[in-house]
């Protein structure tokens, strides 16, 4: 027996795709739990639900009471779309976030010439930034806590920095203040414990003093609510952004070329500048 085509998409409020169940739900892939928060918030039948998200019913009746597991990507996507997840829950369980048309076309990059590429996540631009920082003279890292871009040995630029005797980058790192109020407010957009979040900073701290053993490293501490996520690679800025549900790595990342008039590459230099001068050094 086929699947149902799926009707017109069920809805929740924004709100409610906030709420630590559906968040936990999501981080885990637990989509029985999922459905039935969804038919709580709505008031939706098994029915109504497999039409939405395209399943029988009785596929779904299993996935609702435990005794069957969505294991497939394209049966994550049915769901995220049938129930209309926003792009933030959509994260959280491990998809990409849906393109938004303006004007017929999801972004134009012609309006921005500084911008000369938009990668889905970092994750997406990881081969090109390693292949970068082989050779720069400077970095700049503005993070959360830097776990896994510098804080670990497999991290996305610390196994670039060794020159093979040559003189290493200059590094100047801006992490998250792990005894600042933004912690809790950041650990609680991602559902994790204030605790974990700034057990992992002071960890990514520990692992940098190692690097400044060489010299040429600065690292920094911000108290603010963090929004932005920025690698600065030479001239080059790699650009993602933090927001609730989801890590900047997660974020879809934009590279930055410096033009002669552009405002957003000068814009983030300034940024980051003016961060480091209000933060208070630690290395």
């Amino acid at each position: 027996m086929g699947s149902p085509p799926a009707l017109m998409p069920l809805s929740l409020p924004d709100q409610a795709w906030q709420h630590s169940t559906i968040r936990q739900a999501l981080r885990g892939r637990e989509m029985g739990a999922v459905l039935r928060f969804v038919q709580h918030h709505t008031g939706a039948s098994q029915t109504r639900l497999s039409m939405a998200i395209g399943m029988t019913q009785p596929r779904v009746n299993e996935i609702i009471n435990g005794r069957r597991e969505v294991n497939r990507l394209d049966v994550f996507e049915r769901i995220a779309d049938g129930l209309s997840m926003p792009d933030a829950a959509r994260q959280i369980l491990g998809l990409a976030a849906k393109r938004r048309a303006l004007g017929g076309v999801a972004f134009d990059l012609a309006a921005w010439p500084e911008i000369v590429r938009v990668y889905e996540s970092q994750d997406a631009a990881a081969t090109e930034i390693q292949r970068a920082a082989r050779s720069a003279g400077e970095l700049d890292v503005l993070a959360v806590r830097g776990l896994g871009l510098l804080g670990l040995n497999s991290s996305l630029l610390r196994p670039h920095l060794d020159r093979d005797g040559d003189a290493p980058p200059r590094l100047r790192v801006l992490l998250l203040d792990p005894d600042s109020s933004a912690v809790a407010h950041r650990a609680a957009e991602i559902g994790e414990s204030a605790e974990s979040l700034a057990g992992g900073i002071r960890l990514a701290e520990a692992r940098l003093r190692e690097l400044a053993a060489d010299g040429g490293v600065e690292v920094y501490r911000y108290r603010t609510l963090p929004v932005w996520r920025v690698i600065r690679i030479g001239p080059v800025l790699y650009v993602g952004a933090f927001d609730a549900g989801w890590e900047g790595h997660e974020s879809a990342t934009y590279k930055l070329v410096r033009t002669p008039s552009g405002p957003l590459w000068a814009g983030f230099r300034r940024l980051f500048d003016a961060m480091v001068e209000d933060s208070i050094r630690i290395i």
